[in-house]
């Protein structure tokens, strides 16, 4: 047996011992399922007194093999099936063999590694901050394949297992033991052992059985004929619907599974799960989450991205930081260092306004308090590391000072110089600009090769992700500090090449200005944000557009005008400036100002501008579907050009930073995975009708041209 090895002590316990020889982790790999079958032929013949399922690494079992689940093929479904049924033959001998079987969990048990502790008798957890307890298949677009869907809902009642299965939850040891998924926690590993020695020598003279195979057992609550969980099955779909727009289909399977289950006997239940599993899992949706969320994250936090010379560099882990300006921005980037132990020096103007911008941490802390989600000791512990002022003497000692003040070069130059007086020669200076180039702002500091772009994306505490941006001066060595103090704030960087709008604001800008666009051409306004929520995307364009203030985006148009009129560049329109210039016309600049597009009552929720019908009057409406793809589109070209004109990277920054930085949707694995997804050929076919209907802009960047010659996609180029 490769990965599990069968050891038995003294008391005649056989310890079933999972040990993937080629991995820091244990995976439910092919070869774990040749060994767990091993096992079983093994302990079949044995006679012992109970078992322990326990690991040999530090986290229990890590999952499901994603790289198998990553090549499944539809052509190979019916194999696929007989091995998915052929491990869990096995956890269910294991949990019917009436021998007493304990999970000893001392790390991480989650997905396939909580199957496999449900399938024991007892369940014990270290009671460590490395122990997670969870299924969070969903957020990779399947389902938990391994009897995850039928024992939650047998052990939990379905409506308190929904959480864990449609929501990807994932609880501590304590929270685990309070919720009713394990039984003890233990102190340390011998503890562990030893509560699990005690319970089996308690109950090795028993026929031990699951609830679920007792006579009479009902599920907690009831099945799905219930009165209570049918009033709820009958608006869950809708519920779903309404959440995913119909884009994600692993909800809508997990809730099937867990309805058609609760039904039938055990058997049978499990066989339902295996075909909604294995459909899932030979799906194109959930190819695209696992390459995206899965392997391309997890190789981007690793630096995979970065110059070697930045990778080899030496980084400390930031103490102090400076931010200039406590706006919204400024105060929410504040806030999200001191959650991280970060002492902060928040600097503006005046005294009252740094405060004032203290205060945004403040009312963040205070609803985290009123929910249970922190207590009175960290919040005023992340408070006291806050420290308002408006003296730039009072940056000196920062490692790290970010600017968040307004996209004028001329504000960003005064306080660009007048914080270097402070700072010691090592110490980096961060812009967080939107849409300006680093390398021009650089000229203003004394230090450029100190000098990097940090873009974060509003509410700057909650949005993971941060574009590191480079500018011709900027050193690897200020690169790699910047990218580790990324990563140490608990966000997902990504670093790209200097330009204008770098990667993220320019495509969003292509999304806003797109849905914008098409008021001027007549198009229904309610029309155009259902259309993009039916695709997938979190927010309209519209409305997103009032979020960010339609002033801010007049005022980075005159920015970019004065700057390419100095550059002796061309100046490119289109047909949402005029839009935008009448909508500020009118007075209705956005959310902030009181209303925009839409309206924002003081009760009740906003809904869109009535006026928009007359001041945009209706046309000839097009199909949906053009409208849907022009949105999708538009944003897949210009992220293409990006990284045609070497302003990406690779292609894995740029998936990641169209879902989590600008809000593509995520079913389709980010903006370049979703012309592979679609066929290159077949996305160029359609970019060109798209061109001839709607504009030049829609052209299909020579790259698509090459890579169809060559019968390659993007991800023969990463």
């Amino acid at each position: 047996m490769k990965s599990i090895r069968l050891e038995t002590d003294s008391d005649n316990i056989v310890h079933l011992i999972m040990d993937n020889p080629n991995a820091s982790a244990n995976v439910m790999d092919r070869d774990f399922s040749d060994s767990l079958q091993s096992a079983i032929e093994q302990l079949k013949q044995k006679d012992f007194s109970g078992i322990i399922v326990r690991s040999a690494k530090k986290t229990f079992f890590a999952g499901g093999d994603l790289k198998s689940l990553y090549a499944a093929k539809k052509t190979e479904a019916k194999a696929f099936f007989a091995s998915c049924e052929a491990l869990k033959a096995n956890l269910r001998w294991l949990e019917t063999q009436g021998k007493p079987v304990v999970a000893a969990i001392n790390g991480a048990a989650l997905g396939g590694g909580w199957e496999i502790a449900l399938s024991c008798h007892h369940r014990i957890a270290l009671e460590d901050h490395s122990v997670k307890i969870g299924l969070p298949e969903v957020t990779l677009g399947l389902l938990p394949g391994g009897g995850g869907c039928i024992r939650m809902p047998r052990l939990l009642g379905i409506q308190n297992a929904l959480p864990f299965l449609l929501e990807g939850k994932q609880v501590r040891a304590k929270q685990a033991q309070e919720s009713g998924l394990i039984q003890q926690t233990a102190t340390d590993t011998e503890d562990l052992l030893n509560k699990a020695r005690t319970f089996i020598q308690e109950n090795s003279h028993e026929s031990l059985q699951q609830p679920w195979d007792k006579p009479g057992y009902r599920i907690p609550g009831g099945d799905a004929k219930n009165p209570k969980n049918a009033q709820l099955l009958m608006v869950a779909p809708a519920m779903l619907e309404k959440k995913t727009r119909g884009c994600l289909p692993a909800p809508e399977a997990i809730l099937a599974t867990v309805v058609e289950g609760s039904q039938v006997d055990f058997d049978t239940a499990t066989r339902i799960e295996s075909r909604y599993f294995v459909d899932l899992a030979c799906g194109q949706v959930a190819k695209n989450m696992i390459g995206t969320f899965w392997f391309a994250l997890n190789e981007l936090k690793d630096g995979a991205s970065l110059p070697q010379s930045a990778r080899q560099s030496e980084t400390t882990p930031i103490r102090k930081i400076g931010i200039l300006g406590a706006g919204m921005m400024g105060s929410a980037i504040a806030y999200a260092c001191a959650s991280k132990g970060i002492e902060v020096v928040l600097k503006d103007i005046s005294k009252e306004a740094a405060q004032n911008g203290k205060g945004y941490a403040e009312n963040a802390l205070q609803k985290r308090l009123a929910r249970g989600r922190t207590d009175e000791a960290r919040m005023q512990a992340i408070l006291s590391r806050i420290f308002p002022t408006d003296n730039a003497s009072d940056l000196s000692g920062c490692e790290l000072v970010i600017e968040a003040v307004f996209e004028d070069r001329g504000l960003k130059a005064q306080v660009t110089r007048e914080a270097e007086t402070q700072l010691n020669s090592s110490a980096i200076f961060a812009s967080n600009t939107s849409t300006l180039p680093i390398t021009g702002l650089a000229e203003a500091s004394e230090r450029p090769n100190n000098y990097i772009g940090m873009h974060f994306f509003s509410p700057a505490d909650k949005m993971p992700l941060v574009e590191i941006i480079c500018g011709e001066a900027t050193s690897d060595e200020t690169l790699a500090q910047a990218f580790a103090f990324v990563l140490q704030i608990g966000k997902t960087p990504i670093v790209v090449n200097d330009s204008r709008g770098f990667f993220t604001s320019r495509v969003f800008g292509c999304y806003t200005n797109e849905g914008i666009g098409m008021l001027s051409e007549g198009i229904n306004p309610a029309t155009i944000e259902n259309a993009a929520s039916l695709v997938g995307f979190p927010v309209g364009p519209l409305a997103v557009s009032d979020e960010v203030s339609l002033t801010l985006m007049g005022r980075i148009r005159q920015q970019t005008i004065k700057d390419l009129q100095k550059e002796g560049k061309s100046i490119p329109t289109h047909s949402a400036e005029a839009v935008i210039d009448h909508m500020l016309e009118l007075g209705r600049s956005g959310k902030a100002a009181g209303g925009g597009f839409y309206s924002y009552p003081e009760e009740g929720k906003k809904h869109l501008w009535q006026g928009l019908q007359q001041e945009f009057p209706p046309a000839k409406q097009p199909p949906v579907e053009d409208i849907q793809e022009r949105l999708l589109f538009i944003m897949a070209i210009e992220t293409l050009r990006c990284y045609e004109e070497k302003v990406l990277r690779s292609v894995r920054e740029a998936n990641i930073g169209s879902i989590f930085g600008i809000g593509f949707p995520p079913w389709t694995g980010g903006a370049l995975q979703y012309i592979n997804q679609y066929g290159i050929e077949a996305f160029i076919q359609r970019a060109q009708r798209l061109t001839e209907a709607y504009g030049e802009r829609f052209s299909p960047p020579e790259i698509l041209m090459t890579l169809a010659e060559s019968k390659q996609d993007l991800n023969d180029i990463k």
